[in-house]
C-alpha cells in the first residue's frame, strides 16, 4: 500500500498485460515482519532497468528465501522514464511484507538513491547491489558468511571482470589507482557497489548530511573490521549500462573533493615550484640583458611561458571551484533528494 510523502532476465520488454498477469501469483511472506525482526535488508537503486527487473526479482527472492532468515528488499526508483515504476509496484503487490519501494521525484543519482534507502532500512545486515546483476544475487550468501565471521564491512572486488577492456575495465582500473593515490583509501575496487554493511555503519552513513558522497568509501572509513572478498562478475544480459567515461570522471571528482585535500595540496606545491622556476627565469633574463644586451628573438618564448602560467592559474581556479561548489551545496540547505512516494505496508 502506498504512503504519500510531501518532500522530504527473462523478457526484454514488460507489457502492461504481462504485469497484470503476474499479479495473480500467490503472495509470499504471509505475515508482516516487525522492524526488529528483519535480519537482512537488500538495497537496490534503479534507473531505467525495465529489461532486467523481472529476472532480478526471480533470482533475488529465490536466493533470499533460501537464506532462511527474515529479509526485506528496498528498491529506490531514481526517476526512471520507462516502465520501471509500474514493475516495482507489481513486485510490492506480490510480496507486500518483504518488498518496499521508494519513488523519487526526479533523478538524483545512484548514491542519493542508496542514501534514501539507508535512512529507512530495518535489517541488521544491509546488502547493497546494482539492478543489472553483473554481480549476481547468488553471491549474497558469500557476503553474509564473511559478515557472520565477524566483519562489520564486507567489500567485494570483481573477479575476472566481464566488460569491455578499453571502455570499462581499463578506465575503471585507472580511476581506482588514481583515487587510491589521492585519498589514501585502500579499497581494491571502489566502483563495485556489491557490499554488506552492519546496521551501525549504515546509520552513520545516513547521518552524513553530504550533498555529494561516495557510499562505499564512507562505509570503509566507519568500519572497525573491514574485509574484501572476490565475487563473480558477469556481462550484462539485459538493459544498458548507465555509466560512461564522463560519469566515472565525475564520480572521481566527488571522491577527491569529498574525502581528500590532496588536489589543493598538490596544486599548492606545484604553484610553489612554478613560482621558483619563474623567478629563476626572470633572474636569468635580467642577467642576460645586462651582459649581452636586449634581444627580440625571445619574445615568443616569453609568450609561451605566459600562456603556460595562465593555464596553470585557470586549472587552480577550477580545483578551488570544485571545493567551493560543494560548500555552496551544503550551506544552501536544500534537500539532497525528493521522495514522491513510498510503497510499504501500513504500520511498518
Amino acid at each position: 500500500m502506498a504512503e504519500k510523502m510531501a518532500i522530504h532476465p527473462a523478457k526484454k520488454t514488460t507489457t502492461k498485460a504481462a504485469l497484470k498477469a503476474t499479479r495473480s501469483v500467490s503472495k509470499k511472506g504471509a505475515s508482516p515482519i516487525a522492524n526488529n525482526d528483519v535480519y537482512v535488508s537488500v538495497v537496490i537503486p534503479v534507473y531505467n532497468e525495465e529489461a532486467c527487473l523481472e529476472s532480478l526479482y526471480q533470482r533475488l527472492t529465490s536466493v533470499m528465501d533460501n537464506v532462511g532468515k527474515p529479509y526485506e528488499i528496498l528498491f529506490t526508483n531514481d526517476g526512471s522514464k520507462d516502465q520501471t515504476s509500474e514493475i516495482l509496484r507489481d513486485f510490492h503487490d506480490r510480496r507486500p511484507h518483504q518488498i518496499r519501494v521508494i519513488e523519487f521525484n526526479g533523478n538524483f543519482g545512484q548514491h542519493m538513491a542508496i542514501m534514501a534507502a539507508f535512512e529507512r532500512v530495518r535489517g541488521q545486515i544491509i546488502v547493497n547491489m546494482d539492478a543489472d546483476m553483473q554481480n549476481p544475487p547468488e553471491e549474497i550468501p558469500k557476503l553474509l558468511a564473511a559478515f557472520e565471521a565477524g566483519h562489520d564491512y564486507v567489500g567485494s572486488y570483481r573477479d575476472g571482470r566481464d566488460d569491455s577492456f578499453l571502455l570499462r575495465t581499463l578506465p575503471s582500473k585507472f580511476m581506482n589507482w588514481l583515487r587510491s593515490k589521492a585519498t589514501g583509501i585502500k579499497i581494491r575496487d571502489q566502483g563495485c557497489m556489491f557490499r554488506a554493511y552492519s546496521r551501525r555503519i549504515v546509520d552513520l552513513i545516513a547521518q552524513s548530511a553530504e550533498s555529494s558522497t561516495f557510499v562505499t568509501v564512507l562505509g570503509y572509513i566507519y568500519a572497525s573490521n573491514p574485509i574484501e572478498i572476490p565475487v563473480v562478475h558477469q556481462a550484462r544480459f539485459e538493459g544498458e549500462s548507465k555509466y560512461d567515461i564522463y560519469k566515472l570522471v565525475r564520480v572521481t571528482f566527488d571522491l577527491f573533493t569529498g574525502f581528500s585535500m590532496a588536489p589543493l595540496q598538490i596544486f599548492t606545491v606545484f604553484g610553489f615550484l612554478v613560482s621558483a622556476l619563474s623567478g629563476l627565469l626572470v633572474a636569468y633574463l635580467i642577467g642576460r640583458r645586462l651582459i649581452i644586451g636586449p634581444e627580440a628573438e625571445g619574445l615568443f618564448t616569453l609568450f609561451s611561458v605566459l600562456f603556460f602560467l595562465v593555464s596553470v592559474a585557470i586549472t587552480g581556479i577550477g580545483i578551488v571551484g570544485e571545493y567551493v561548489g560543494r560548500i555552496y551545496q551544503v550551506v544552501r540547505h536544500r534537500p539532497r533528494f525528493l521522495i514522491k512516494e513510498i510503497l510499504e505496508e501500513k504500520g511498518e
